[in-house]
């Protein structure tokens, strides 16, 4: 049972790799606000999350199939569509329950299930542990009005919590700041990025053997940042951009897997990003939604 388990995150890992692979070369389009590549992350994620998905002619998968990939299908919803699960290892005869084709692969996925599993466990319990030793860190912190409350075990603004979120300040911060740091962090906030950012974690935790899955933690949360700083860029000038790179700039660089913090990713690439700030248009905003739309059909379906 583990080992059929096993088979199928392994393929589920497998076709979040090539749906990355389209986003990756999307992202080197500078003109695309990161705002926009929030929504197409999503779309590996959702592949390391669900193993099965709607068929269709003319996704990517669709045109995989026709060389190194084999559909399996669940359940039958009309002659042109189905729910399908993508078989990229293809070491099986037949599923439900899975008959290897040599004796040897059952072997080896057998011993790899356990492995992935300890693994998977060790690294959740470490994430357990962690959480909980951020939340001692800002437990005795002293509130200044509504959400936002102050510390002196944290050297730079964040965001704590998912459910109740709080702004965590440090004990000297500065007043001046204040302004573009409470913006800043209350993006974070309306976006849900601290439930994201744990959404993301847990499920590398279960890919942990895809090396893909952690580059993909990593660029999502810079993207996260980015995305951020663009919200908060919308509603400034040119002068007011200028005081917020100012304000980044001067913030302390410390990061916390469980928290969105002002000074978080890396400080050159986004004090760029802010610098080079355009808003974007009704025109654009259609276009690059129309964008996310077509590349979600075209990675999110399975072939049929």
């Amino acid at each position: 049972m583990l080992g059929e388990i096993f088979y199928w995150i392994f393929n589920m890992s497998i076709a979040a790799a090539i749906c990355m692979i389209p986003v990756l070369l999307l992202r080197l389009i500078r003109k695309i606000p990161h705002r926009i590549f929030i929504w197409l992350w999503i779309v590996p994620f959702i592949r390391l999350y669900i193993p099965f998905g709607i068929s269709s002619k003319y996704g990517i998968m669709a045109l995989l199939s026709k060389f190194t990939t084999k559909t399996v299908t669940i359940i039958e919803i009309s002659d042109d569509s189905a729910l399908t699960m993508m078989n990229y290892v293809m070491a099986a005869n037949s599923y439900s329950p899975i008959t290897y084709k040599v004796n040897l692969l059952e072997v080896l996925f057998n011993i790899a299930s356990v492995v992935w599993l300890l693994v998977a466990l060790a690294a959740i319990l470490t994430l357990v542990i962690i959480y909980f030793v951020t939340l001692s860190e800002v437990r005795d912190a002293q509130k200044l009005k509504n959400n936002i409350f102050i510390s002196d075990k944290i050297k730079t603004p964040a965001v704590y919590g998912i459910i109740k979120p709080k702004i965590i300040l440090p004990t000297e911060y500065d007043v001046n700041k204040l302004n573009f740091i409470l913006m800043h962090e209350n993006a974070h906030i309306k976006r849900k990025d601290n439930f994201v950012r744990l959404c993301a974690l847990i499920i590398v935790c279960i890919h942990w053997f895809n090396p893909l899955a952690w580059l993909l933690l990593k660029l999502l949360y810079s993207d996260i940042e980015l995305a951020c700083d663009e919200s908060v860029l919308s509603k400034c000038n040119e002068t007011e951009r200028k005081e917020y790179a100012y304000t980044l700039l001067s913030t302390a660089e410390k990061t916390n897997q469980f928290t969105a913090s002002f000074g978080g990713s890396k400080i050159r690439i986004r004090i760029e990003n802010i610098l080079s700030y355009k808003k974007i248009s009704v025109f654009s905003v259609v276009a690059f939604s129309s964008l996310v739309i077509a590349i979600c059909y075209i990675l999110l379906t399975n072939a049929s």
